[in-house]
């Protein structure tokens, strides 16, 4: 599912309570499947999250197979974050890497919560098609109230140099795909 809005959250980062400044937590669940980077990509959120000046949390669970099983991250942050959990029902933020995971994680969105799912990005527009984790953190991070820098530095941190122009392009094209998902519709 591409940026689906069950409400509407502000392109800036204040989506409802668990987005605004550093005093709130902001919730963001990462899933998909083993093999596509989801613990990967949280790595690199909750990195992105420290480096900007939160206190972050972070918890993951792995299906009954490394590869190919269902993969869920949490990472949670803001000015004091007490649970690496996040509540059922309270995801600010849901980035699924596997189509077939949306509907299945759909349950862990609070109201007006965030979907950004595989079909945001074209599989043809990305540099590298196992750069979609990455593209889909550039969607994320429109929506979050933090330096796209910070994001990008996270990325550079935990993937080797060879890589970082390729994933340094998925970041810019998810960034810019998450403006225009986040566009009122007429």
């Amino acid at each position: 599912m591409t940026s689906q809005p069950a409400g509407r959250a502000s392109s800036h980062g204040t989506a409802g309570h668990g987005a605004a400044g550093h005093g709130a937590v902001t919730n963001v669940v990462l899933a998909g499947l083993g093999g596509q980077g989801v613990i990967k990509a949280s790595d690199i959120l909750a990195d992105a999250a420290l480096r900007a000046g939160f206190d972050v949390k972070k918890s993951e669970v792995h299906g009954m197979s490394q590869r190919g099983g269902s993969v869920t991250s949490d990472v949670r942050f803001g000015g004091k974050v007490l649970s690496p959990m996040v509540p059922r029902g309270e995801a600010d933020f849901l980035v699924v890497l596997a189509a077939s995971e949306v509907e299945v994680t759909r349950p862990l969105l609070r109201p007006g919560g965030v979907v950004l799912g595989p079909d945001l990005v074209p599989d043809a527009d990305l540099p590298n098609k196992r750069s979609l984790n990455v593209a889909l953190l550039g969607a994320l991070s429109h929506y979050l109230d933090m330096p796209a820098e910070a994001m990008l530095d996270a990325v550079k941190a935990a993937l080797p140099e060879r890589l970082h122009d390729v994933n340094e392009r998925a970041f810019v094209l998810g960034r810019s795909l998450g403006a225009r998902a986040d566009r009122p519709r007429p």
